[in-house]
């Protein structure tokens, strides 16, 4: 399986950068979700991997082969990339079967392929099932239905689960009706029978192959001079067949082969344009919001047979979302991407306890962090004091000893590499300016008065980041007031005023509910509570809160 690699890939539109020099690296076997608001770029980095859009300047390595370079002038089609997509519209035939559906894609790749000899593989595998009597003897009077008939579709189905065979061995099985003979002598004797004449069937085969100066190894290639005979030929109707009951098996959908689309429901119409997507054994599967046209329920039944799914696959699963929700629990890695620039890639749990500035932390959470404006800040023995809200006094303890005057420095750092780049990007010939700038991420200080505006930017303000799991309802704390209560049974939402007009979000695990207007008491709680630097954005130290004394 590949690793995927992309290096400085910018997609220009114009001025508009719709993706803004992105490095990355997508490791093999990673689930790596592409997530960001709408316009982020997403969906046009996933497209630039499969060969779909063709990045301006970059280069993109799948699997150690160079697949696009704008230096070198490489662009390898989408056709050649062996990659799956499955996009957000399911595009099934109306008129095909889910069967047909699934083979039309294997039916039409004609490639360089090892020669597989099909007929010899089936005689020898068919000449080890026959000894199985007793199995397909349960199998197929499991399948009998109410009226006491064979269900003859359920037991070929039985069949190829059982004993991971075509439909064609299944049917060839099933026509020896092996399980009609009740005498225990006559039973054996005929799979005897059965077993000579299969193993003379397949030697014959090889016999005929070895006339010619070919051998056939023990998976059923064609070999010469050691090697395996290639040529650029179409899969036979064994291999099609194999492979699409394999996929079905994967996404459990075998009882389904025969009907139409709109004979399915949505979330097995998902899982029959999966099986299509697998069906040719792509090296990455690329998913563009694939769960968005479902229910909410459909959705997260969904999202555990897509990570079940990665699991049995074995593959590389990169997938678009602009649900937060989808990409935590989904993922192994969260590419999280604002006006085409990288924002933060790291795991699910990294992002949301670490994340690396003021946009990630707004965007990763449900629901959203609370963020509160530091009005001053000084060092203290322990860390900082701190004063909040109506002049509030709290100490910050980080949990890595830092000081103010190297916090200062580190940004001060940070904005002037950031205009040095720019500055060097300018002086290039070839150096269009962004038209979409990126812009400081604006931040939101809930209170009563909605049309209440950010304050003046200040070379000293810093901003506490506080999730809502962490804003405790204790007995003795700060002073609050409920200002609205929503319970959903495992949960309650609550936002709680404090001081003269400032809103904190908490969460109340259990099924409990307040009373508006009633007073309580809160705490600070938890030793992630971050502390962000308000001119860059940037995250600079995580750590607990304690009342200063």
């Amino acid at each position: 399986m590949p690793k995927i690699e992309l290096i400085n890939i910018t997609k220009r539109y114009g001025e508009f950068y719709a993706v803004d020099n992105l490095n990355l690296t997508i490791d093999d076997r990673s689930f790596i979700t592409l997530l960001g608001p709408s316009g982020c770029g997403k969906t046009t980095t996933l497209r630039m991997i499969a060969g779909l859009e063709t990045p301006t300047t970059g280069k993109i390595i799948i699997n150690d082969e160079v697949v696009f370079d704008s230096d070198q002038g490489i662009n390898v089609p989408a056709s050649k990339r062996h990659v799956g997509f499955l996009f957000q519209n399911y595009a099934l035939w109306p008129h095909m079967t889910v069967y047909g559906n699934i083979s039309f894609g294997l039916k039409n790749v004609k490639d360089d392929m090892p020669i597989i000899v099909s007929d010899y593989n089936k005689a020898l595998r068919l000449s080890e099932l026959v000894l199985e009597d007793k199995n397909i003897k349960r199998i197929v009077l499991n399948s009998i239905n109410k009226k006491g008939i064979v269900d003859t579709n359920k037991a070929l189905i039985s069949l190829i689960d059982e004993f991971t065979i075509s439909m064609y061995s299944a049917k060839e099985l099933f026509n020896l009706k092996l399980h009609e003979i009740e005498d225990e002598n006559t039973l054996k004797a005929k799979v005897g029978e059965l077993k000579d004449a299969y193993i003379a069937s397949a030697n014959e085969i090889k016999a005929k192959y070895e006339a010619k100066g070919f051998s056939i190894d023990s998976e059923g290639y064609l070999i010469k001079d050691n090697e395996r005979v290639s040529k650029k030929r179409r899969l036979d109707k064994e291999e099609i067949d194999l492979k699409i009951r394999h996929v079905a098996r994967v996404v459990k959908i075998q009882e389904f082969m025969e009907r139409y689309p709109s004979e399915l429901s949505g979330g097995q119409q998902q899982r029959v344009a999966i099986a299509r997507t697998l069906a040719p054994g792509p090296k990455v599967l690329f998913m563009d919001e694939p769960l968005s046209n479902l229910d909410a329920k459909l959705r997260l039944e969904m999202r555990s047979e897509l990570k079940r799914l990665h699991l049995d696959t074995n593959s590389t699963f990169v997938y678009v979302t602009h649900d937060q929700l989808e990409a935590m629990t989904l993922a192994t890695s969260i590419c999280l991407m604002n006006n085409g620039v990288l924002q933060q890639y790291a795991a699910p749990l990294t992002v949301y306890k670490q994340p690396n500035n003021l946009f990630v932390a707004d965007f990763v959470g449900n629901p959203a962090i609370n963020f509160i404006n530091v009005n001053s800040i000084e060092e203290s023995k322990d860390g900082f004091n701190l004063t909040i809200f109506d002049n509030l006094n709290l100490t910050f303890i980080p949990n890595k000893k830092v000081k103010l005057s190297e916090l200062n420095d580190k940004e001060e750092a940070i904005l002037k590499e950031k205009e040095e780049e720019l500055e060097a990007k300018k002086q290039d010939k070839k150096y269009v300016e962004k038209e979409n700038k990126d812009k400081a991420f604006k931040v939101n200080f809930p209170r009563i008065d909605f049309h209440s505006e950010e304050e003046e930017i200040k070379e000293s303000n810093y901003i506490l980041g506080i999730r809502p799991e962490f804003v405790k309802l204790v007995d003795k704390g700060i002073d609050g007031t409920i200002y609205s209560a929503l319970p959903s049974g495992m949960e309650t939402i609550v936002k709680i005023r404090v001081g003269s007009d400032y809103l904190l979000t908490s969460v109340i695990f259990g099924g409990v509910d307040y009373e508006i207007n009633a007073k309580v008491n809160l705490n600070l709680e938890g030793k992630e509570i971050l502390l962000f630097d308000r001119r860059s954005g940037n995250l600079v130290a995580t750590g607990h809160i304690k009342a200063s004394k």
